[in-house]
């Protein structure tokens, strides 16, 4: 008999029809005469009831199906006459796919915190959080390919190995084909990377920008979306060394164009999750945050504030004047922490900002420069319970100014022509973004950490799995 999933079974009114499912055993309860067990297949939140009587089955069969066993199940599809379910199945036959031993199987039925769960990250795909958490990433990116598709960009795939520093933080992870336990050195003690499998000095990306910026200069709109990389030793619930960013990058572009395609990208994600995910993200508010289900409409109903950094700074500085605390000082100049950020998006506005006009100093050397001298035309959206979520600009297209700036921050010239080419032969206004996917994921599942937005997260003293 052919498999029917779990999703569409729930879906059927025929009853009295033979069906077969297959999948884990969540919970098993019964009596003498009938073993009521509940059974998912991982393709939606909810499960099936199987109701199978042990005269007709025999204990044998029915012994091993406990908690965390796969079975296979023939029965007849039924109406079910208990409450939050339409149909259940009655067994007619039972197949053990494989047991679980139930002394030693993690996942029983109580509550586990998610530091346990992420202990076991290989099993955790398995419980109704994270099998929603999951269902959930995967059509945030059927939503961000639709998107950009739907309004005629190029899916561009950047390199993942690269000899380049987009932020110029030097926080990257080496890749090498040398002997590490013999290195050879010159007189200055730098490594000889001559015999290395590039050549030269390599390192896991931690942008597709300046790449994609190549490719907006072809092909006009381009969007990267794959795995980054940063080697940044922070144990924080916002920080991981591997993890998936969306970077968007549109020839002719200006610095309003862009807030305008981030406020519409990220709206668009969020109605594409109510729309789609909406029995995941019920689970979730219920579960875990109850304002979350308020807090995804709240983004679609109101338009994001548009603020200067200088305005935004006021702001903040007028709170500490009438008592509000901060643990990190604020003034102009100052790179904004999460805590900055989140005032003014949850206490002040009470709705996403978007943040322009950075002081160059804390900003990357390829933002375009305002006449001022002082700021340049970055932009940074602000989220509630997240902070920043997108950080983009406008691109400096001058030559000489971008030269000026490499200069300054004191990046290798000759590691930069082929970027500073664009600058020469056909330059143009240009701007583009990059949003990341688990911050992105935290949002709209109400999940306070990173590492619980991925399946298996990388983070400082940690690669299993």
């Amino acid at each position: 008999m052919i498999r029917t999933k779990i999703i569409d079974v729930l879906k059927m009114d025929a009853y009295g029809t033979d069906i077969n499912v297959k999948g884990w055993v969540r919970t098993r309860r019964g009596s003498k005469q009938v073993v009521f067990i509940a059974l998912n297949d991982g393709s939606t939140i909810h499960n099936i009831q199987i109701v199978a009587e042990i005269n007709k089955l025999g204990e044998d069969t029915l012994k091993p199906t406990n908690t965390g066993a796969c079975i296979s199940v023939n029965g007849k599809l039924v109406q079910s006459p208990g409450k939050g379910q339409n149909v259940e199945i009655q067994a007619e036959n039972i197949e053990i796919l494989g047991t679980a031993d139930s002394d030693s199987y993690p996942l029983q039925k109580k509550g586990h915190s998610m530091e346990f769960l992420r202990e076991i990250a290989h099993l955790r795909p398995r419980t109704n959080t994270f099998g929603a958490i999951f269902r959930i990433r995967h059509n945030m990116a059927i939503a961000i390919h639709k998107f950009f598709h739907d309004k005629g960009f190029f899916y561009f795939h950047t390199p993942i190995i690269t000899a380049s520093d987009c932020e110029g933080a030097g926080q990257m992870f080496q890749v090498t084909t040398l002997n590490l336990y013999d290195l050879n050195k010159d007189d200055r003690g730098a490594i000889i990377y001559d015999n290395d499998f590039f050549g030269k000095q390599a390192s896991l990306t931690v942008s597709g920008q300046l790449e994609g910026e190549l490719a907006a200069m072809g092909l006009g709109a381009i969007y990267t979306f794959g795995p980054t990389f940063r080697a940044e030793n922070s144990n924080t619930p916002r920080h991981i060394a591997e993890f998936w960013m969306i970077e968007p990058e549109v020839a002719f572009n200006e610095i309003k164009e862009n807030m305008d395609l981030a406020e519409d990208f990220i709206k668009y994600c969020v109605q594409w999750a109510l729309d789609n995910c909406r029995d995941d993200i019920q689970f979730l508010n219920d579960m875990f945050d109850k304002e979350l289900i308020s807090r995804l409409e709240g983004v679609l109903k109101n338009e994001f504030v548009r603020l200067s950094y200088t305005e935004g700074i006021k702001i903040l500085e007028d709170a500490v004047a009438k008592g509000f605390k901060f643990e990190f000082p604020i003034y102009w100049g100052a790179d904004l922490a999460s805590e900055h950020e989140r005032y003014l998006v949850e206490n002040y506005f009470n709705r996403p900002v978007i943040l322009t006009d950075y002081p160059k100093e804390i900003k990357a050397f390829y933002m375009k420069q305002n006449d001022d001298g002082k700021t340049v035309r970055a932009m940074d959206v602000l989220f509630p319970k997240i902070g920043e979520i997108i950080g983009g600009s406008e691109r400096e297209s001058d030559y000489d100014k971008l030269v000026m700036r490499i200069q300054e921050m004191n990046i290798q010239m000759k590691d930069m022509w082929w970027y500073l080419d664009t600058r020469k032969f056909g330059t143009c206004p240009h701007a583009g973004f990059g949003l990341g996917f688990e911050r992105l994921l935290m949002f709209v599942t109400g999940m306070a950490n990173i590492r619980d937005v991925i399946p298996f997260p990388r983070t400082p003293n940690n690669a299993d799995f």
